[in-house]
């Protein structure tokens, strides 16, 4: 398979720099694939928790998230990359207080679920 065209240009980084920002990607993918199985979990397994309705919705954030999540996992991994390649500085981010924030507000619903079931 022949490598994009982003991946030929520059000069090819220090393969640690490279095998860390995989793993960097990876980390991320984990995480995606924690909030999908809390999702999963709530859907399954929750069952006395009411209403039924805010779990499945819960569930269904919590899936969005996660597939959101790949994308932005993928983007960063490849915007490191160009940059490493490029001798430019590491792209910032959104994504790490988007995240932080959006799983705060889901486990306080799911908090106030818990105390008020």
């Amino acid at each position: 398979m022949r490598p994009p065209r982003w991946q030929r240009d520059g000069r090819e980084p220090d393969y640690r720099f490279s095998l860390a920002n995989e793993r960097t990607f990876l980390a991320w993918i984990r995480t995606a694939l924690s909030l999908l199985a809390g999702g999963v979990f709530l859907v399954q397994f929750a069952t006395k928790l009411q209403p039924h309705a805010a779990l499945v919705t819960l569930a269904v954030l919590l899936a969005a998230l996660s597939a959101v999540l790949c994308g932005v996992a993928y983007h960063r991994w490849k915007g490191n990359e160009i940059a490493m390649r490029s001798a430019a500085a590491l792209p910032s981010t959104i994504a790490i207080p988007g995240l932080a924030v959006t799983t705060l507000l889901i486990a306080a619903v799911i908090a106030s679920l818990l105390l008020f079931s």
